[in-house]
């Protein structure tokens, strides 16, 4: 049968660009068609502004890759419009267990409380999330949207100012010459944007090595859904191994390897197979579908913006996979970045608001190499005092919870809140820590719907139990009121989420659904120059 991998998707056509007498200019040019420059390019469509995505293969990703996608980047996939046929093919999760050697040391609950539309994770192969990407790209086309991928285009030069970019890309039918005011590189860890543009990354790369398994089993096992991690298993001993299920009885197995080895050898088949069976055992049935093996690396560029030319997703950072916080931290990449471009290449704010992209983005990839960071101290301990530390904190972490937040099998991945951005505007302190400035929106069941299905893509003023105007227009930015009341939730949530302390509320929310300002009542000038911040004036 042939695999979704082996389909080209976005096949080579010879585009009006090679025929023009000088180079075309566009206003944005994304190289890289993953899950982050997919991303990038659906977002920029819905907001009217004409991309190029470019991308020397033509078909999805070889092999399943990434695969846990968390909540919050699937309510950011809820606002592109493609959440629904991601939820609907990935299998569902919010619990994970962890075991030291042979036992059961403790569970855990990613999302113990009700009142939230998306669920914790979803295991999903990265080649269906991008052939539902490649699908929403084809229905906005169809809808008249401007947006264009290019198979079979590889971007060969690049050369930047303060104009924007000049690149050289290479086709079956030859090269040609294309410019554009905005370059987005989402072009992976390996980067050809960032190799030509003579730009490296600072941080860690940690002495160990890593087996990814992804195999097709003839028979499901008899294992839940759940994430599922061992230290020191009898399987794999004095290694760690983790076990996700995925889609069409796919199941993932990462093992690990230590530092000392051959990846050419151990990738073969037949190093492969008879350690998936001393995990399976011996008369397991099972196809292998993709190996892979890796090294972490905790690492990331000083500066994500070069001028006219971004990096986002693992062109500007990477983290270890245990986690997941690789494609899930550059959808939140994007998810920054293009409301953003949007206003700068309107006019709207001044191309400085972009510095802000840096600001906000470079704190997310901290947070997460700081956690993939202690996780990877944690899951392979550099020296036998560390090991023993290791083994006797998840000792006592079975019969003592205090002990279990010491365990660190990957901190999975958890939106990321801006504290100290430049454009947040004033806190209300009777209300919620979580829904402070910086912080994205937390869903809450509103009326028949879900809250975040009510925001995002433009500023709005969310009012609960609150009088404001049905409509601001402030900097030449239409603001729309989100009228609620603490009733549309007899449960409680909104209440709780947005409330706390105070008897109404006033958010100021960004158009990536994160919060710029509250207040307990509105006062129009505060609101006034609550936005001004928000788009860096």
């Amino acid at each position: 049968m042939t695999k979704i991998f082996e389909v080209p998707l976005y096949p080579y056509r010879r585009s009006a660009d090679q025929d023009a007498a000088s180079p075309v200019r566009r206003p944005v040019v994304v190289v890289g068609a993953g899950p982050v420059g997919l991303c990038a390019a659906i977002d920029l469509a819905l907001h009217d502004v004409p991309v190029v995505v470019l991308d020397e293969n033509d078909k999805v990703s070889w092999g399943s890759r990434a695969i846990c996608f968390a909540k919050r980047p699937l309510e950011i996939l809820d606002r592109l419009g493609c959440g629904d046929p991601m939820v609907d093919k990935g299998v569902v999760w919010n619990l994970g267990k962890v075991y030291f050697r042979d036992r059961q040391v403790y569970s855990f609950n990613l999302l113990p409380e009700d009142g939230h539309k998306r669920p914790a994770f979803i295991n999903l192969q990265q080649y269906w999330f991008e052939q539902y990407l490649v699908d929403r790209v084809r229905a906005l086309q169809a809808a008249g949207k401007p947006i264009e991928i290019r198979g079979g285009n590889q971007v060969l030069m690049v050369r930047a100012d303060e104009r924007g970019a000049h690149l050289a890309v290479d086709t079956p039918d030859g090269p040609y010459k294309l410019d554009c005011d905005w370059l987005i590189a989402c072009d992976g860890a390996g980067s050809p944007i960032r190799t030509m543009m003579g730009l490296d990354f600072v941080g860690r790369v940690f002495e160990d090595n890593f087996l990814i398994a992804d195999v097709v089993m003839a028979e499901s096992p008899d294992f839940p859904v759940e994430r599922r991690f061992w230290f020191d298993p009898p399987f794999n001993p004095g290694q760690s191994a983790l076990l996700h299920k995925q889609p069409d009885n796919v199941w993932r197995i990462d093992l690990q390897l230590g530092w000392a080895i051959d990846k050419r050898e151990e990738a073969k088949p037949e190093r492969v197979i008879p350690r998936l069976k001393a995990f399976l055992g011996e008369d397991a049935a099972f196809e292998l579908e993709w190996v892979s093996i890796y090294t972490f690396q905790c690492r990331r560029m000083e500066r994500f913006r070069h001028g006219r030319v971004i990096f986002a997703g693992d062109s500007a950072h990477q983290v270890s996979p245990f986690g997941a916080r690789g494609a899930n931290s550059g959808i939140q990449d994007t998810d920054n970045l293009v409301w953003k471009l949007k206003l700068v290449l309107d006019g709207t704010a001044p191309e400085s608001l972009l510095d802000s992209y840096d600001v906000e983005r470079i704190h997310g990839a901290d947070e997460n190499i700081l956690n993939s960071t202690r996780a990877t101290d944690f899951i392979t301990p550099k020296s036998e005092t560390s090991r023993l530390f290791r083994d006797a904190v998840l000792d006592l972490a079975e019969q003592f919870p205090a002990t279990r937040p010491l365990v660190n099998s990957g901190r999975l991945s958890v939106p990321c809140t801006y504290d100290g951005s430049p454009l947040n505007g004033p806190d209300c302190p009777l209300m919620p820590a979580r829904t402070r400035p910086g912080s994205p929106a937390v869903d809450a069941p509103v009326g028949s719907g879900w809250l975040l299905d009510r925001l995002g893509g433009r500023f709005q003023l969310v009012t609960i139990d609150a009088e404001a105007p049905a409509r601001l227009e402030i900097a030449g930015i239409a603001v729309e009121r989100l009228a609620l009341s603490a009733a549309d939730d007899p449960a409680g949530h909104l209440a709780a989420r947005y409330l706390g302390l105070a008897h109404s509320a006033v958010y100021l929310m960004r158009p990536d659904q994160h919060v710029a300002a509250r207040w307990e009542t509105y006062e129009a000038g505060a609101v006034a120059a609550a936005l001004h911040r928000a788009i860096g004036r």
